[in-house]
């Protein structure tokens, strides 16, 4: 029995410093692969963003209106939209990371997460009208909804369109 404690003993001592050494042998992450890390998480939110709205373009271009999916989509928008400011919080001007994020998101942070709260309040209203069904208020409100993105994309990225 005390040959058994000890064996199991001893097998929690051994694993305990592998864990341990291993956990010290890593090191922290260089500031340009943060950087990088950073840039790809942005890019990850804007995916998401697009996944959801491009069904609503579709639908204010004359796609079936459906407007289930036209309030799910806009309150996952409205979702998303405060965490923009919260991926831009390292600022990776000093990296070469592939971006189309402009200098002035940095230098005017106020304004950039006024334009992401206008993004999901504007997707709420949207996703608030296409829960009644009206297939005209709805796509009346998209128009607020896409100018938010458009209005953004004018001041803090690049203009590639």
């Amino acid at each position: 029995m005390i040959k058994k404690a000890l064996v199991v003993a001893t097998a929690a001592a051994v694993f305990s410093t592998a864990v341990v050494t291993t956990a010290n042998a890593q090191d922290a992450p260089t500031p340009e692969q943060v950087a990088a890390g950073a840039a790809d998480t942005r890019q990850s939110v804007f995916k998401l963003l697009r996944f959801y709205l491009v069904p609503l373009v579709g639908m204010a271009r004359g796609a079936p209106f459906d407007a289930e999916l036209a309030e799910k989509n806009g309150r996952r928008i409205a979702a998303l939209a405060p965490t923009i400011p919260d991926v831009f919080m390292h600022d990776t001007r000093d990296f070469d990371v592939e971006t189309e994020a402009l200098d002035v998101i940095w230098e005017n942070k106020a304004e950039f997460e006024n334009k992401a709260m206008a993004l999901m309040n504007n997707a709420n209203a949207f996703a608030d009208l296409a829960a009644t069904g009206d297939r005209g208020q709805t796509l009346g409100a998209f128009r607020a909804l896409g100018g938010s993105c458009g209005d953004c994309h004018d001041t803090f990225r690049v203009d590639n369109d």
